[in-house]
């Protein structure tokens, strides 16, 4: 009966199954958790702040609205005028007569056009009503100071209010109202405004399922909400402490308690036309309900691996050996350049992992290694052949044809007058041009041939199992397709020289100086032709 000892390798090994399988997986599931709260902490957040900077963008619209529907009524002649035309009696104004009738039907007739307004009232300059769009107006309180706001802001806003008559959510705000022919002040056009408006605002970009946006003043009390409204509304909010410490973070997301005592994540902007302030509220339970059951899940699982880990960690003993071995020696195969391994995944957990990963990593490998040696035989901005390919493809060509007792044709082209070109339409022009070029060449010429760049606007084409006659072909071909091409800055023309092996030479170099020397007869005799060489002197082809 064997005994089981900790220094044996089995317990080893099962020691060590136990702790790298339960110290990745906490870990793992730790960070799992802390970056799924940062990454649920940031939607919530994008959340609050969209929806929090909407409603300031849609409420800053309303109230801009608002003052100038009310600017535009305190001009209008019917107010005015009217007002202007009211006599006083012993001190007040008479509210009677032609003038206060006519006053009273207007404010009326707005009132009845605009439901934004609970109630329009004129008030004098002593804040008496003196007409009212209700039949049963009410006295109207105006802020400490409002003339003097009046003359310099045009503008005045008193706090918001529940009105318990109405049983709504109301302010006053009110607009000077000038003489026509002075310019003095007459009164003030006020307005009750109903917030119903308001809170149907807020209501279209509440965030989340039970989350809220809601209005407070900058001093933290709380004027209409998402939820609507409410006297008990209105009378809750944050102290002063609590309200600094939000302003201090406004357009950011943070947690903290609410005004009713829950944890929330939120986030806060002002409102400096009306001194409010906007904020938008997710419950913390809300926002990082999918962490909590991460969490849980996270939780059984290491519960299930500590349950079965211990025979786990026995047969990774017995299995685990094998595949290192193979990884070590595939290793030792990439080391010393071999990328041409791949190992079977035949066992599960961090070794089968390793394993795939270790397959990725190589065929990265291959790919990386395909892709350097694809771009160091390739030109980057045509994507033919460069120069090096060219030259190493036409020595094999040379050996091979030499062996065969073939011929081969070489082709040597270049842009007339390129320069000219450039300096004219620019080089983005003249890289469109080779672009060109370098099409029609693949284009024109077979598979089996080599189309390379060989410097410059030079282009060189080797054509296996081809005589100079045929080289000539193609390249009249080349020039022709050229000659034809609208390119969107004007034409441009190539000329072109033949050379065949082994007539005109048996090496590369030889062969690339005939055509050379045959393509710069073409260039001398004007260009946009194709000259083909003929033993020491080449001999023209007619464009």
């Amino acid at each position: 009966m064997s005994v089981f000892r900790l220094d044996s390798i089995r317990a080893k090994v099962l020691v060590f199954a136990v702790l790298a399988t339960l110290v990745p997986s906490i870990t793992t599931a730790w960070v799992s958790y802390v970056e799924n709260k940062r990454a649920l902490r940031a939607k919530a957040s994008e959340e609050l702040l969209s929806a929090s900077a909407q409603a300031v963008r849609e409420l800053d619209l309303w109230t801009k609205e608002r003052r100038y529907d009310l600017r535009v009524f305190s001009i209008s002649y019917e107010v005015g005028e009217n007002l202007e035309r009211i006599p006083q009696v012993k001190g007040e104004p008479a509210r009677s007569g032609r003038a206060h009738g006519r006053l009273t039907d207007y404010v009326a007739s707005v009132r009845e056009r605009f439901v934004d307004y609970a109630e329009l009232l004129v008030v004098d300059l002593h804040g008496h009503v003196i007409a009212s769009s209700d039949r049963q107006g009410r006295a109207v309180t105006l802020p400490p100071g409002w003339l003097s706001e009046l003359q310099s802001s045009e503008w005045v806003l008193a706090p918001p209010y529940w009105d318990s008559t109405r049983n709504r959510a109301e302010m006053v705000v009110a607009v000077p109202i000038r003489s026509g022919g002075s310019g003095r002040l007459l009164g003030a056009l006020t307005a009750r405004l109903d917030l119903a408006s308001v809170a149907d605002t807020l209501r279209q970009f509440s965030p989340g399922e039970a989350g809220q946006i809601y209005i407070m003043t900058e001093r933290g009390s709380l004027i209409v909400s998402s939820r609507g409204s409410s006297d008990t509304l209105m009378r809750q909010g944050f102290n002063a402490r609590g309200t600094d410490w939000l302003l201090e973070r406004e357009g950011r997301a943070v947690q903290y308690s609410s005004f009713s005592g829950e944890r929330v994540l939120g986030s806060v902007r002002r409102m400096p036309a009306l001194g409010w302030v906007v904020v938008a509220e997710i419950p913390s339970a809300e926002a990082f309900s999918e962490v909590a059951r991460l969490r849980n899940v996270t939780i059984m699982i290491l519960a299930l691996l500590l349950a079965v880990v211990g025979a786990l960690g026995y047969l990774l003993s017995l299995i685990i050996v094998r595949p290192l071995n193979r990884l070590t020696q595939a290793a030792a195969a990439v080391a010393q350049g071999d990328l041409d391994v791949g190992l079977p995944v035949t066992t599960g957990g961090e070794v089968g992992y390793l394993t795939s990963v270790f397959n990725n990593m190589v065929v990265r490998l291959r790919e990386s290694r395909a892709e350097l040696e694809r771009l160091s035989v390739t030109d980057p901005l045509t994507g033919l052949f460069n120069r090096r390919r060219m030259m190493e493809t036409l020595e094999n060509e040379v050996r091979r044809s030499r062996r065969l007792s073939h011929p081969f044709a070489v082709l040597m082209a270049d842009l007339d007058l390129f320069k000219k070109y450039n300096d004219a339409h620019g080089h983005q022009a003249g890289d469109a041009a080779l672009k060109r070029v370098a099409a029609i060449m693949r284009d024109v010429s077979r598979d089996v041939d080599l189309v390379a760049r060989y410097g410059g606007e030079e282009f060189l084409v080797m054509m296996p199992e081809t005589r100079a006659a045929g080289g000539v072909d193609v390249a009249e071909r080349i020039r022709a397709r050229l000659t034809s091409e609208k390119l969107p800055e004007g034409a441009v023309t190539i000329s072109l020289g033949v050379a065949e092996f082994p007539l005109h030479g048996d090496t590369p170099d030889a062969l690339i100086a005939a055509a050379d020397a045959a393509l710069y007869q073409a260039k001398r005799a004007g260009g946009d032709r194709v000259v083909a060489a003929s033993g020491p002197a080449p001999v023209a082809a007619s464009p």
